[in-house]
């Protein structure tokens, strides 16, 4: 009786040391808000990082929320709202010009082409931009670097705004369902809605616009100064996991990668998925490390700067620190 008393007393004493441990490990993790401009396998390398568990490592716990759209993503890092922001980096470069003190700093870069498909209403083998003379085309808000891509890619291939309908009355989260209830007859369309859209007879991908725009710095992290100065450490660590989940997704098969980032999609097949990732790995879409650099950033003021949306250039110092991936990288 004594025996079996005592084994009770240290299986109780052990199950409370277990407990008392995982409850510190949990203590010990840094819990950060993250605003995503929109939902997407575009963004593969930060749902990996999320399942690999790199973020664990370096002590982050990330909470994910959908911004629905650049201008709330900036505005809600801002007002503090969130720690980080996930957008373009064109959010980072209009608000230096407004000469804001502390302004958001971009400290790494994930994609580096415009995820977006054009999508036909109607199929087309060999599609031609010339089809889209005096058309309707969805194609989101004025200012945002979607529409400036789309329009530099247009006037790449011969056409102007005069010769085709471009609607910009549509907000970004909106244009799918848009297009979906029978407006327009072309939308842009990120993955894996636009493999969706093709697998349910709606629409049809008929070019990626990042094959066409070249190469631009497109998505990437930013924060306020403030919030970097104070919590450098934990800055770092959330670079390093997301450079960790770049290198893994570059050495990594569609069908494995599909499978990690599934529980991010759980109203998508997995199948699907996989013909996402393979539609962005063709396009060569994601970076394989986090720093921006200053062509890039260049490339992208040029693109603005055609579609007439920017005040003046700025300084690559002033809207990108490269010290942060730089130290993650090590």
């Amino acid at each position: 009786m004594k025996h079996k008393r005592f084994f009770c007393l240290v299986l109780i004493i052990a199950m409370l040391v277990l407990s008392f441990g995982c409850s510190s490990n949990d203590a010990k993790l840094k819990k950060i808000t993250v605003s995503e401009v929109t939902h997407s396998v575009f963004y593969a390398p930060q749902y990996a990082a999320m399942a690999l568990g790199y973020f664990e490592e370096e002590g982050i716990e990330v909470e994910l929320l959908n911004g629905g759209g650049a201008d709330n993503v900036m505005t809600a890092v801002l007002s503090g709202q969130v720690d980080i922001g996930f957008a373009g980096p064109e959010a980072a470069i209009y608000v230096a010009n407004e000469g804001k003190e502390g302004h958001p700093m971009v400290f790494a870069q994930v994609t580096k082409r415009d995820g977006s498909f054009l999508i036909s209403r109607e199929k087309t083998d060999n599609f031609s931009y010339d089809e889209m003379n005096g058309k309707h085309l969805i194609g989101g808000r004025t200012g945002g670097v979607p529409l400036m891509t789309l329009k530099y890619v247009l006037m790449k291939n011969g056409l102007e705004d005069d010769d085709l309908n471009v609607d910009t009355s549509i907000e970004f989260n909106n244009m799918v369902s848009a297009f979906t209830s029978g407006i327009g007859d072309y939308v842009t369309a990120f993955e894996p809605t636009a493999s969706m859209l093709e697998e349910e007879g709606i629409g049809y991908v008929a070019t990626s616009i990042g094959a066409d725009s070249g190469e631009i710095p497109y998505t990437a992290y930013f924060a306020n100064q403030k919030f970097i100065d104070e919590n450098h450490d934990v800055v770092v660590g959330f670079t390093r996991a997301i450079y960790k989940a770049q290198q893994w997704i570059a050495n990594t098969d569609n069908a494995e990668i599909a499978k990690v980032i599934k529980p991010y999609f759980d109203d998508t097949e997995e199948e699907l998925l996989e013909k996402s990732v393979e539609r962005y790995k063709e396009i060569d879409a994601w970076c394989t490390d986090p720093i921006l650099t200053e062509q890039s950033l260049n490339n992208l003021m040029d693109v603005i700067e055609y579609a007439g949306e920017l005040e003046k250039r700025v300084d690559y110092e002033e809207v990108v620190n490269t010290k942060i991936a730089e130290e993650a990288m090590k």
